[in-house]
């Protein structure tokens, strides 16, 4: 008997319309980091992270920047 090796892929119907794949994609935009200005020095630096221009985190110094 004859043995037939082939893989079969799976191959679409129908060619997906401009309006599907652009929606489907519709999410895939890149955004652009959000960064604030620290109170304290004014360099802008990521929400809810230590400056590291200053080491300031909410009002307090979490960082020692005296020993540069």
């Amino acid at each position: 008997m004859l043995e037939l090796n082939i893989q079969m892929f799976a191959v679409p119907a129908r060619k997906v319309s401009k309006t599907r794949q652009r929606t489907r994609r519709a999410h895939s935009a890149m955004d652009a980091p959000t960064v604030v200005k620290c109170p304290k020095c004014g360099a802008e630096i990521k929400p809810h992270r230590v400056c590291k221009e200053c080491g300031y985190y909410k009002g307090k110094e979490v960082v020692s920047k005296d020993a540069e």
